[in-house]
């Protein structure tokens, strides 16, 4: 059958645009041959930096013939329904409709519509102008005297089917079967018949690399290759691969110098340079383990000289570069991070919040109150805390946004301060997504923690949470940011009680605050982490009931809810846990039948006087004897020991349900043999909120 081949080539579309838009062009394509009844085979989606390309296998000639039964009003129906029955089914006469019969609701009118198939040559026609004209690009623009938007001018489109054009046209672009290539190795233009065609006459003579993933592994593999051949290594980026991906046609890697002089400068900004400004990718001496004098730069042209003269210009561009950034660590470094610090006073940090040098100075108090529980000096926390946001203001963040806190750490050195210090204010905005690492060291941790528990109270404190998808200040961020960091340290303390110091903090310092205080706001934030932790669990195959069922103990301490929910997770899982479960179910649900029946709760004691069977007596000792371990157990955390514990009613529990009666027909003792069931109820939610688990 025949194939379907559709270019769109336009000036240089953004590199991170090209991949989504790759995308959304196949499926908008396939979506409109579906929707109007055209099979087809097979769907190649092409991109590159100036074309987006869709070729679809075994597309039909025609659409199929429809035929539709549509159902009419009954025989002998008031005209006026007639009459819109026929309008909608677009007979001229009511006799054009057959006539059926229903059992129950007699005849009633048929009309046969049948539809006949369209050429797919008219389907393509109409459908490929409207997707053009409705595309979606995060940045569009109009050109000429048209109105069509496009990320870039558009200026040919290539649409061929069966091996013949498709005739229609865009904005006064017609659709034709011509190809433009490299624009200096071999711009053409080609003529064509089809993906053969096409291939053969880009990726040959036009110098075109057409599939993303085979330009991608190319500028990977040759980049590897020029820096093993100088006993380099390529410091890897997938960020920057990507996007230099997207900007060559016809990539050309190459191994550039620069000036060593400038290896002096901080890692991470010599790379950011590179990175941010140029697409080059840094290089690392494996003898010594830092930057070599290098880069690698990704050209779209094979030069004659085998890309000297590029490396050369493209090495005077980057010491241009460079030589900025050693102005700013020059200048940066003749002012200490204390005077940095004071011009936080003129930025908010949020209106109702105060300023960002308020933020340091709640930050600074929690961090010195958390330090005992993370085993951090107070004085060394409290000083980090400081100065984590000193470098804000810094003329190298100001430049490199991203090296926030990083340039803090090089000031913090540079000006003798210690080194847990200056990693506290690296490392305080860590963990900044779900693969970011978390802080480990002590004083870290406490500044960490510090700044998040402040930026989240205070939020909740104003009222501004997240909502539906909506989190412009990364609220859920931060929150799960405190529950890794908690988990990874083994960090001890209770949630209530350091958002409620935090809230202090506001409260004392009267920035922007409303008035509220922790019990207008303290349990909504509470359940808050509780979802972050929920979902952090979930993500590593943890049960969401089991998590839900230790939160509603009340308990608020995030290692210890992790360590019972693990244990009880494990519990489940044994025969002895799913049996005492399934008992735990049955006795509650004995239990609220009677009570909505009697209208009253059976909560009380047992009168073991009135425990006349053997079972019943067992089960009573039982629960006395597991009531008892179990409460040791929790006391010292032995979660797997209270699992144990329980573990033992087991079988009295399945001897009480196999040979007592629990409602019995004297009412002192039916009621006392709910009493037993509601301390079987009481023993277990000792653990967690059986109720809550499913199953």
């Amino acid at each position: 059958m025949p194939q379907l081949l559709l270019e769109l080539f336009s000036e240089e579309i953004p590199a991170r645009m090209q991949a989504k838009a790759e995308s959304d062009l196949g499926k908008a394509l396939t979506d409109s041959l579906s929707s109007a009844g055209l099979a087809f085979g097979s769907v190649e989606t092409l991109s590159g930096p100036r074309r987006l390309t869709v070729i679809i296998e075994d597309v039909a000639p025609k659409s199929q013939d429809v035929r539709e039964e549509r159902k009419g009003p009954k025989v002998g129906a008031p005209e006026k329904a007639v009459e819109g029955f026929m309008r909608g089914a677009g007979l001229s006469s009511i006799d054009q409709a057959e006539i059926k019969s229903d059992p129950k609701k007699g005849d009633f009118y048929v009309a046969i519509i049948e539809t006949p198939g369209r050429n797919a040559e008219d389907i393509i026609a109409e459908a490929i102008p409207a997707i053009i004209r409705g595309f979606h690009w995060p940045k569009s623009m109009r050109w000429g005297s048209g109105d069509l938007r496009w990320v870039r001018p558009l200026q040919r489109i290539t649409c061929l089917f069966g091996g013949k054009v498709v005739p229609f046209e865009v904005d006064g672009i017609s659709s034709g079967d011509e190809i433009e290539g490299h624009r200096v190795h071999g711009r053409g233009p080609y003529t064509i018949s089809d993906a053969r065609d096409y291939r053969a006459a880009l990726e040959d003579v036009g110098h075109v690399m057409l599939n993303r993933e085979e330009r991608r592994e190319t500028i990977l593999q040759n980049a590897r290759k020029v820096c093993a051949d100088a006993g380099l290594e390529l410091v890897e980026d997938i960020g920057l691969l990507e996007e230099v991906t997207g900007l060559a046609e016809w990539p050309v890697v190459l191994l550039g110098e620069m000036d060593p002089a400038f290896l002096d400068l901080p890692e991470e900004v010599i790379q950011l340079s590179m990175r941010v400004h140029q697409k080059y990718f840094a290089v690392r001496d494996p003898k010594t383990g830092g930057l070599a004098p290098n880069f690698v730069v990704v050209a779209n042209i094979a030069a004659t000289d085998g890309g000297q003269k590029i490396a050369q210009g493209n090495s005077r561009v980057l010491s241009a570069r460079l030589n900025d950034a050693r102005f700013f660590w020059d200048n940066d470094l003749a002012t200490s991070l204390e005077d940095m610090g004071q011009k936080l006073a003129t930025i908010d940090f949020k209106k109702e919040l105060g300023t960002i040098a308020d933020k340091v100075e709640r930050v600074a108090k929690l961090a010195r109150e958390l330090a005992p529980n993370v085993g951090a000096d107070a004085d060394e926390a409290e000083r980090a805390a400081r100065l984590c946001k000193s470098d804000l203001v810094s003329e190298m963040v100001y430049e490199f946004p991203e090296l926030q806190g990083v340039m803090g750490r090089y000031y913090a050195l540079k000006q003798g301060e210690s080194v847990a210090i200056a990693d506290a204010i690296r490392d305080h905005y860590k963990p900044q997504g779900p693969s970011d690492a978390v802080p480990t060291a002590q004083v870290s941790i406490a500044v960490a923690l510090a700044d998040k528990l402040d930026t989240l109270v205070g939020f909740w404190a104003i009222d501004e949470k997240p909502t539906g998808s909506k989190d412009p200040f990364a609220l859920r961020r931060a929150a799960l940011g405190v529950v890794r960091i908690v988990l990874e340290n083994d960090v001890r303390f209770g949630l209530e009680d350091v958002c409620g110091r935090a809230d202090m903090g506001l409260a004392d310092r009267k920035v922007g605050f409303d008035g509220s205080d922790w019990s207008d706001y303290g349990a909504s934030l509470i359940v808050f982490f509780a979802d972050r932790l929920k979902q952090h669990m979930r993500d590593q195959g943890v049960r969401h009931d089991l998590i839900d069922a230790v939160f509603a103990l009340g308990e608020d301490d995030l290692v210890a809810i992790t360590k019972r929910v693990e244990a009880l997770s494990g519990f489940l899982e044994s025969e002895n846990g799913a049996n005492l479960l399934a008992g735990y179910k049955r006795a509650t649900n004995i239990l609220k039948a009677e009570e909505k029946k009697d209208g009253k709760s059976y909560q009380g004691l047992v009168n073991e006087a009135l425990l006349a069977e053997k079972e019943e007596k067992d089960l009573f000792a039982a629960l006395k004897e597991g009531e008892s371990k179990t409460a040791a157990a929790l006391q010292t955390e032995d979660f797997e020991g209270a699992m144990a514990a329980m573990s033992n009613l087991r079988g009295p529990i399945d001897a009480f349900f196999d040979r007592v009666t629990v409602n019995a027909d004297d009412d002192a003792v039916r009621q006392n043999r709910l009493y037993l069931l509601s301390s079987i109820k009481d023993v277990l939610d000792r653990v967690a909120d059986f109720s809550k688990i499913e199953g």
